[in-house]
């Protein structure tokens, strides 16, 4: 399911039209996206949780040369799936 195939879902579910919808989306991405920037969780009961997770240095490989490289430790977004989302898709 593609965003726009949410959007439409979204559209016809609720009676609104489909920019209007589109745009709901948008804040709600971007809103989450803004949580997880400042380090927060967010926590969607019933469906999951987003979080921030840290990971270390490492070294890597050019899968090209197999030369060794070096890559930084970064934050990376983490989805963890609630149990009732785990019990639907089972």
């Amino acid at each position: 399911m593609t965003k726009q195939d949410l959007v439409e879902v979204l559209a016809k579910k609720t009676g609104c039209s489909k920019a209007h919808c589109n745009e709901y989306l948008n804040v709600l991405l971007d809103e989450i996206t803004k949580a997880l920037a400042k380090g927060k969780d967010v926590i969607l009961t019933g469906f999951g949780t987003f979080t921030v997770v840290k990971r270390k240095a490492r070294v890597g490989r050019n899968p090209r040369t197999g030369e060794e490289i070096k890559i930084p430790a970064m934050k990376v977004p983490r989805f963890r799936p609630g149990k009732s989302l785990k019990a639907k898709v089972k």
